[in-house]
């Protein structure tokens, strides 16, 4: 069966994370997706390691299932071919600043022109209506203004650091994702289009404050505004004899196994920090002192034979290897192999969800640059004589080399 989004068309103008990987998703789910370049390509098609220039590591796993067209959207047959596409298609998606899509007379009301039914996301930085509205954005900068890098120091860090994960756009990327699907079916319902927009900067604080509001969620302020379970020296991995396990012990029927198992059953009952799950939340750093004295006693294996016994909650810490080789993500299919006509065989990740009728799946290979440029023209209603007229202008273009050249 098709995916749950078959029949879905995208007018693509996404590059580098943020956009590509929610296009990559609605893609999974069986979006027809057309992918616009600029004759240089997305920049993450130059991100090292790649075997063959212009088809990187990111972008392969970014851009599976979708058509690649260059267009040159400063040239007005190249933006007369994006309007073209934009009248038969659901959505219209980028993630560049508003400010330059109306340079490009390729904001919503151009597009609404051609195609009122259209839904039109955008994906940018800061949110329209405050100061930051027109500054740049990456996913370090959101980082750092959204005050992870600063959270990481003050929870114990030797000093500010990014997350070593481009968080920030792919945070945002599922948060278009949700957008898209959302604003799909407000249409099926209205018959409507419109224009939604989402911004990074207020998308990753909001999730940074449902936790770190804390005392300032009420007005005036009753505590200081951070989530103290979440800066507790302790709270991470715990070191056993031989190296380290991640364990939570949560609720009530935790602490009292967790007692059992060295030999402290007197202390839920007995010691008032751990009596119930507001004592311990108001007593957190002792709670995780405790429990880290403890399990610095036995070795990792021990200690996880005896908490999955006790029906606590507790994994061992994976590394990057681990999760290659994890024997469980092999049993549910989550990684497969996939064949690229010019790249090989390339291991890939399918999408963990799970469908009983209408499963995502890998249908196309990640495209080179401009593969696809003639038959999205040919489609859209180009002959022949025009597409020669537009690879001779510059306004489109195709591979140099299939077999090399992205």
């Amino acid at each position: 069966m098709p995916g749950p989004l078959a029949d879905v068309r995208i007018v693509d103008l996404t590059a580098v994370v943020l956009g590509p990987y929610a296009t990559q998703i609605l893609a999974d789910l069986g979006a027809e997706v057309i992918k616009i370049e600029p004759r240089e390509g997305d920049i993450l098609r130059h991100a090292a390691p790649m075997k063959h220039s212009g088809m990187g590591h990111i972008f392969l796993h970014h851009n599976r299932n979708k058509r690649s067209i260059v267009l040159d959207l400063k040239q007005p047959a190249g933006r007369e071919v994006v309007l073209r596409l934009a009248r038969n298609a659901d959505v219209f998606i980028h993630n560049t600043r508003p400010q330059a899509m109306a340079r490009l007379k390729l904001a919503y009301d151009d597009v609404r022109a051609v195609n009122p039914r259209i839904i039109y996301v955008a994906a940018f930085g800061y949110g329209q209506k405050g100061r930051y509205a027109a500054k740049p954005a990456y996913d370090d900068l959101i980082q750092g203004m959204a005050a992870l890098p600063w959270l990481y120091a003050a929870a114990g860090g030797s000093s500010p650091r990014f997350v070593p994960l481009a968080i920030a756009d792919r945070i945002t990327g599922l948060a278009t994702v949700n957008a898209v699907t959302s604003a799909l079916y407000c249409r099926e319902r209205t018959g409507i289009g419109q224009a939604v927009e989402v911004p990074m900067f207020e998308t990753l604080t909001q999730l940074l404050l449902s936790d770190h509001m804390a005392g300032h969620t009420f007005d005036p302020p009753v505590m200081p505004p951070e989530y103290g379970r979440m800066f507790a020296p302790h709270r991470a991995p715990y070191a056993t004899s031989d190296g380290y396990i991640c364990l939570l012990i949560y609720n009530d029927k935790h602490w009292r196994a967790f007692f059992r198992l060295i030999g402290r059953e007197e202390m839920f009952e007995g010691d008032p920090r751990f009596s119930s799950q507001e004592a311990r939340s108001r007593n957190i750093e002792e709670v995780y002192a405790f429990a880290a004295q403890h399990i610095a006693t036995r070795t990792s294996a021990e200690w996880l034979q005896a908490l999955n016994e006790a029906d606590i909650p507790a994994t061992p810490l994976m590394s990057l290897d681990d999760l290659r080789n994890d024997p469980h993500l092999h049993e549910s299919g989550f990684y497969t192999t996939v064949e690229h006509p010019t790249e090989g065989r390339l291991r890939a990740m399918r999408s963990p969800d799970t469908w009983s009728n209408t499963q995502p799946d890998i249908r196309r290979h990640a495209p080179h640059l401009g593969e696809n440029s003639i038959e999205v023209l040919k489609e859209a209603g180009y002959g022949e004589e025009e597409i020669r007229r537009m690879l001779s202008d510059g306004v489109t273009a195709v591979p140099a080399s299939p077999d090399t050249e992205g």
